[in-house]
């Protein structure tokens, strides 16, 4: 749910000063109704998706008054005519190949078809979940994190060499 005082800052925003508790409650409640339907529209009508990029975001929650990791699971699509828009995304625990699995599941279930090529990170289990889910779609290595990946095996000094090298391929 959304506290109230978020809530009182986000319509701040919006010229509204005040709200009650009942208001909050009511908002939240039509905010969260209006995201499970993002959340669950069918996909079919807007596709094909020819392209599709996937990836994981991690995030610090609240949940029962504490701190914890979250996970937020990301799926965004370009169908043939070139229009770009997020067609899934799944607070989880953790990144795992059951999360992602289920995610893209749920994806072809809601219509998610005509995928030929997926970017994303290397995460084996994101990788098998394309393969079980997206049959003849091709897996492409995002750049951004095979930078960040080559990056952090590389010694500080030749950072500046490698990223020439690098940006010269790309």
């Amino acid at each position: 749910g959304v506290s109230t005082r978020r809530m009182d800052k986000l319509v701040k925003t919006l010229g509204i000063h005040s709200l009650s508790k009942s208001q909050v409650s009511r908002m939240a409640a039509e905010l969260d109704e209006r995201v499970d339907q993002f959340r669950h529209r069918p996909l079919g009508d807007a596709g094909p998706f020819t392209f599709v990029a996937a990836d994981a975001l991690t995030m610090k929650v609240r949940e029962g008054g504490r701190v914890t990791n979250a996970v937020v699971l990301v799926a965004t699509g370009v169908n043939a005519d070139g229009r770009r828009e997020v067609l899934g995304l799944r607070v989880a625990t953790s990144e795992t190949g059951a999360t992602w699995n289920s995610f893209f599941a749920d994806l072809v279930a809601r219509g998610l078809g005509g995928v030929r090529l997926v970017t994303s990170d290397a995460h084996a289990g994101l990788v098998e979940a394309i393969a079980a889910n997206l049959p003849g779609a091709v897996l492409q290595r995002c750049g951004t994190h095979y930078a960040a990946n080559l990056m952090s095996v590389t010694p500080k000094a030749m950072w500046p060499a490698v990223k020439t090298m690098l940006h010269s391929v790309y």
